[in-house]
This record gives structure tokens, C-alpha cells and sequence, in this order.
């Protein structure tokens, strides 16, 4: 049985967060539960927006989860939950259709902009910046079997990678697996053009690395290794830089090396950057006032800015919070 707890980030976060916004009102009447799955990006963000409006609705359950992307449009597109956490869209091949199959119709919500940081250890000091050919000639299906970052000199110089030759040092990967959407957004932009271009898989990364849904996972083992590599979302590094160092990122040969920060998200100059979103089941928000509820205080300045701010993610331009406002508006059932 898939277990449901509740995720808290602390009381001196929900405060800080709270007195931000305004909190701190009369406690309302509404009654009800709520369940989200998804995304583990996304589930940061969700759990803080659920403890700030469990502060005014102490009658409403709320329950997040974080299995991945992946997961948790599998659960939302059978109708368990009520909200899917997301960090790509949803997949117009494989879960649209089950969705539909299922009667599932539901509201898509932009709520924040995140990077995907590309990280190693603080001890590898060789590796200053890696192109996206880099990435590919270390982290793509035809490095499947390198075991020594030098063991991709030849696909990295054929393919134009700004840091080879790579050191000779044991390549110790660990990253996110096919079920988070972190993991699909990294290939699709990094990986899935020079794949293409090359006959290869355009949907899938090495085999052989320690994959795991759980970023503190990934964090450790990246961590735990002198010459190691992988890559987690943005607030996840921010949360774990005295113990990890993010590497800056060219897109391409001839492009400058960025490294992750608010303002390179922000702007779209860091190329590893995605939205994320929340999907909210538009029948279930039809029949409980405590969901529409939800998603009301989701998309107000409390859950769009100061929550996401929060966490360590990046807010969404002025135009974009007020065009995901506006969408709940004309989808939000009556």
C-alpha cells in the first residue's frame, strides 16, 4: 500500500512564510481532504502552500506525496488524487490518452520556474564548466560502460565538448531515475537533439548509474564520491551546496558557461531550465469545495510568490502568475 504522510518544512519556515503574506487570520470552517502525488520538485512548493492554508483551515486533511512526475500522473490519470505535482507536461503519448480513456479532464497551472543543476563534488576541482556534448559524451546511451570520465574523450572531442580531455578519475553517476519528470527534462534538453542527430535513443540517458527517486538519495551519493556527477532541480542544490558544487552549463561550442543561480533561471539564460506545474482534477474540484479552495490560495500572490520564494525556487514573471490566475479563473468549477 502506498503510504501518504505529511510533509511539513518546519514551523520557523511556515512562519517566515506566513508573515510574508499576510497570515495569520480568523480560521475558517471548511472541511474536507485533499490529496497530492507527483513530481518531488514540485512537492516542496505544494507542502508549504498546504501548511500555510491548513493554518486558516485547520478542518481540511491534506496529504502530499512525492514519487515523481511520472507516478503521479499514473495515480492522477486513474483518478486517486486531486492534484498531480509536475516538472514537465504531461506526456501527450503515453498519459493523455489514459486520462481520457479514465474520463480524467483537469486544469494545467504553471506555478514556478526551476533549473536543473548539474552537479559534482566539491574535491573535483578538473571540471569547470560542461556543453551540453559534454553531457552527452558522459551521460548519453553511447556512454553506456565509461567507468573513468576519460573514458568519453573520444565522443566528447567528436562531438565538440568544451572540457575534454575529462580527468582521469573514476565516473561515479548518480541521478534521477525514468520516473521523475527531472530526469525527462534533462534529456529533452540536453541529450535528446545530439541523440537524434546520431541515430541514437532520443529518450533515454546512460543505463549503468545509481538511479533513485529521491533526490536526498542522489545528493548523497554525489556527496559521498571525490569525481562524481549527476544533476537534481535547482532548490535541491541550494539546500545542499556546502556539501555539493554546481557546474556551469553551455548549451553549445562558442557559448559561455552559466552557472545556476535566481537570476540566470529567471531570465532563461541558464539553459537547463524548465516550468512547473500542478494539475488539478477538475470533477473532483467540481464536487469539494475544499479542493477549489486549495487552489484558490494556490494561485494567489501567498502561494505563487512567497511560497515558491520559500523553498528556493524561481517565480514566475508578473504576466505568467497573473495568466495561471486567470486560467484557474475561467477553468475553476462553479
Amino acid at each position: 500500500m502506498r503510504s501518504r504522510r505529511w510533509l511539513g518544512v518546519g514551523a520557523a519556515a511556515v512562519s517566515v512564510a506566513a508573515a510574508a503574506c499576510g497570515g495569520g487570520g480568523s480560521q475558517s470552517d471548511l472541511t474536507g481532504e485533499i490529496f497530492i502525488s507527483g513530481s518531488s520538485t514540485v512537492e516542496p512548493i505544494s507542502a508549504l502552500v498546504a501548511e500555510l492554508f491548513s493554518e486558516e483551515n485547520p478542518g481540511v486533511a491534506i496529504n502530499v506525496e512525492g514519487p515523481g512526475t511520472g507516478d503521479g500522473f499514473e495515480l492522477f490519470c486513474a483518478g486517486e488524487t486531486d492534484i498531480s505535482d509536475a516538472s514537465r507536461p504531461i506526456d501527450e503519448e503515453d498519459e493523455v490518452p489514459v486520462c481520457e480513456e479514465n474520463g480524467i479532464e483537469y486544469v494545467e497551472l504553471e506555478v514556478a520556474i526551476d533549473g536543473m543543476a548539474v552537479l559534482t563534488s566539491h574535491d573535483n576541482t578538473a571540471v569547470e564548466c560542461l556543453n551540453f556534448a559534454d553531457l552527452y559524451a558522459l551521460l548519453g546511451p553511447e556512454s553506456q560502460g565509461f567507468t573513468s570520465w576519460s573514458d568519453a574523450n573520444a565522443l566528447g572531442e567528436e562531438l565538440g565538448g568544451a572540457a575534454v580531455p575529462y580527468p582521469d578519475a573514476e565516473l561515479v553517476i548518480t541521478a534521477p531515475g525514468e520516473e521523475s519528470g527531472t530526469y525527462d527534462s534533462f534529456i529533452e534538453l540536453a541529450l535528446s537533439d545530439i541523440a537524434g542527430e546520431r541515430g541514437q535513443p532520443d529518450d533515454q540517458t546512460r543505463a549503468d548509474y545509481q538511479a533513485s527517486g529521491n533526490d536526498n538519495v542522489i545528493i548523497e551519493g554525489i556527496a559521498g564520491s571525490e569525481s562524481s556527477l549527476g544533476w537534481v532541480g535547482y532548490s535541491f542544490f541550494v539546500q545542499n551546496q556546502e556539501v555539493v558544487r554546481a557546474i556551469p552549463v553551455a548549451e553549445g561550442a562558442g557559448t559561455d558557461c552559466v552557472a545556476p543561480d535566481q537570476g540566470t533561471i529567471s531570465s532563461g539564460d541558464y539553459p537547463l531550465q524548465r516550468s512547473l506545474y500542478i494539475y488539478v482534477n477538475k470533477a473532483k474540484a467540481a464536487q469539494g469545495q475544499a479542493l477549489r479552495a486549495f487552489v484558490d490560495f494556490y494561485v494567489t500572490e501567498t502561494g505563487l510568490s512567497s511560497a515558491v520564494e520559500q523553498v528556493g525556487y524561481v517565480t514566475l514573471p508578473a504576466d505568467r502568475q497573473e495568466a495561471t490566475a486567470s486560467l484557474w479563473e475561467a477553468e475553476r468549477p462553479a
